[in-house]
């Protein structure tokens, strides 16, 4: 039985502001080493899936530039699949940008289906989780279902963010309603789904040409399917999961791999997170320098004085003399000078905060955090309260004063950002 994986990574992840001002999702960075959809594509292989294609569309060149020819996930194979990347295209028939997540299966189909696999794999690229699919794939085949979706139960709270599903005794799904204002209850969709080959090419062309369909998964096919009767089923999950989609849940996601009994073992032998990797020299850690459950990669040079709390260091960032973070993310290359304070913050890669800058605020709003862009500059002195966003490219002129408030956006002013 052959499987081939098609993982979803066009997502412009407009919720995640500052920090897709210039990649997509699932490239943005995580864990200090790697990228978000290093998750998806180490589940692919770890569950012996070698046959991966993955639909870009958002500003993919990082994402591109990253994967390469597939070779940290032993994707740079031929006869034996490998991995692909596809973008959107214009052929003899009508193709334009994908309207929804269907629409980005349907415009690849005969792609997809070359080589006849038996099922198909539709994964998300920018969710942070360990699985094994190949579990999933035998309770697909060992029930017969024409479609299985993972499902995972939610706080109550968070319910309304995603696609809900109630299932009976025998795992069957007897409703689904994507994003309730009510939910009828926990059981969240994960966005993980197996398909037979033949009924995924029939209901994509269903929808296909369906001039109401908005062409996505969780609001057209799946509730369709339910609706017709199809053998749809509800496979449980229960370990963690997390979709990325927000600064909170991205933060958080963070703090959660910092506890005593992270989220995902890092150090798990068994179940190794790939990436690719620059090389970098071990990290410097100075005498007098304080470091507390944080993440520190390769690269980094961690000066005297300095205090790093729950934080998360990606490689090559410097830490000046004195100088102090708490429950921050800082990206690659990133410097901060002696005396700063950088509290509850996102700062992009290689952002230079000054001297004795203050970022952000450790205040109880746990929503709020104060994020820079990629190669800004936070002046000397300068304050940027939590909630305010300093997009890329920024330097000292755009700055109307020295004191940046929560609500506040600074752009580059030569080369302004949609927002």
């Amino acid at each position: 039985m052959k499987t081939r994986a098609v993982i979803l990574a066009g997502g412009e992840g407009c919720r995640l502001s500052v920090l897709t001002a210039k990649r997509t999702k699932p490239a943005v960075p995580f864990a200090g080493k790697y990228r978000i959809i290093d998750f998806t594509l180490s589940n692919c292989v770890n569950s012996g899936i070698f046959d991966v294609m993955i639909l870009l569309q958002y500003r993919p060149h990082s994402l591109i530039e990253h994967i390469g020819a597939g070779g940290p996930w032993d994707l740079d194979r031929d006869f034996t699949g490998g991995v692909r990347l596809f973008t959107p295209f214009r052929g003899r028939r009508s193709a334009d940008w994908y309207l929804g997540t269907a629409d980005a299966v349907q415009q690849n189909f005969s792609f997809i289906k070359h080589g006849h696999p038996d099922t198909v794999l539709i994964l998300s690229g920018d969710h942070v989780y360990c699985m094994d699919y190949d579990i999933l794939i035998t309770f697909h085949r060992d029930h017969d279902a024409d479609l299985t979706m993972a499902t995972i139960r939610v706080p109550w709270e968070e319910a309304s963010r995603f696609g809900i599903v109630e299932v009976d005794e025998d795992y069957r799904v007897t409703s689904f309603v994507e994003k309730p204002a009510k939910p009828p209850s926990n059981l969240a969709n994960m966005g993980v789904y197996v398909f037979r080959l033949d009924v995924l090419d029939r209901v994509l062309w269903e929808d296909h040409k369906n001039p109401n369909s908005s062409h996505d998964f969780g609001k057209d096919i799946l509730p369709k399917m339910v609706r017709e009767g199809a053998r749809v089923l509800g496979f449980p999950y229960s370990g963690y999961w997390v979709d990325v989609g927000t600064t909170y849940t991205y933060w958080k996601a963070h703090m959660d791999l910092l506890g005593e009994r992270p989220s995902i073992d890092l150090n798990d032998r068994s179940w190794v997170i790939h990436t690719r990797t620059e090389e970098r020299p071990p990290a410097r850690i100075a005498r007098g320098a304080l470091i507390q459950d944080s993440l520190i990669s390769d690269g980094c040079v961690i000066a005297p004085g300095a205090v790093i709390e729950r934080s998360v260091l990606s490689p090559g960032v410097r830490v000046h003399e004195n100088a102090i973070l708490r429950e921050s993310i800082v990206f690659t290359d990133t410097v901060i000078e002696s005396g700063a304070l950088v509290e509850r913050s996102i700062l992009d890669k290689r952002v230079r905060v000054g001297k004795n800058a203050h970022i952000g605020s450790m205040q109880p709003d746990l929503t709020q955090f104060a994020m820079v862009g990629k190669n800004s500059v936070v002046p000397e002195n300068y304050i940027i309260e939590a909630g305010a966003l300093i997009y890329p490219d920024v330097e000292a002129i755009d700055y109307p004063s020295h004191h940046v408030p929560s609500d506040a956006i600074i752009e580059n002013k030569r080369e302004p950002f949609e927002i």
